[in-house]
C-alpha cells in the first residue's frame, strides 16, 4: 500500500522540479545579460545590474583543463582579471560601473574576444 502512495509523489516531484537532464545551471553573474560575444573556443558574457557590471568567459567545450581568462575595466578604473587553468569558466569578475563605460576581454586556449567601450 505504501508503494502505491510513494510512486505518484515521486512522479509529481519530477514534474514540479524538472528532470535532471533539463536542469540549467544558474548564471555566475547577477543582473541582465548586456552583451555576448562568441568566438572559436568560447563565449564572453557581460551582465549589467543597476550599479555593477559582471563578466565571465565560458568554454565552448567544457571538460578539458585549459588556460582561460576574463577581464573587466571601467573607464578611468583599474582592470579586474581572473585567469588560470579552468575546465568550464573563468570569472566572474565584477566592477562598480554606475554611469561609466566598461571594456571586457575573454580568452580560452589562446583565442580571444573583446568589446570596445560599452554600456556608456
Amino acid at each position: 500500500m505504501a508503494r502505491l502512495l510513494v510512486l505518484p509523489l515521486l512522479a509529481g516531484l519530477v514534474v514540479l522540479l524538472g528532470s535532471p537532464a533539463t536542469a540549467q545551471a544558474a548564471p555566475a553573474c547577477s543582473g541582465r545579460p548586456a552583451k555576448t560575444i562568441a568566438f572559436a573556443t568560447g563565449e564572453l558574457r557581460v551582465y549589467k545590474s543597476r550599479a555593477h557590471v559582471c563578466a565571465v568567459t565560458v568554454a565552448k567545450k567544457p571538460g578539458k583543463r585549459r588556460t582561460m581568462s576574463v577581464s573587466l575595466q571601467p573607464r578611468g578604473g583599474r582592470v579586474v582579471r581572473d585567469s588560470g587553468s579552468f575546465t568550464k569558466m573563468a570569472g566572474p569578475v565584477t566592477v562598480n560601473a554606475l554611469n561609466r563605460c566598461v571594456r571586457a576581454t575573454g580568452a580560452v586556449a589562446g583565442r580571444t574576444a573583446a568589446t570596445s567601450w560599452i554600456l556608456c
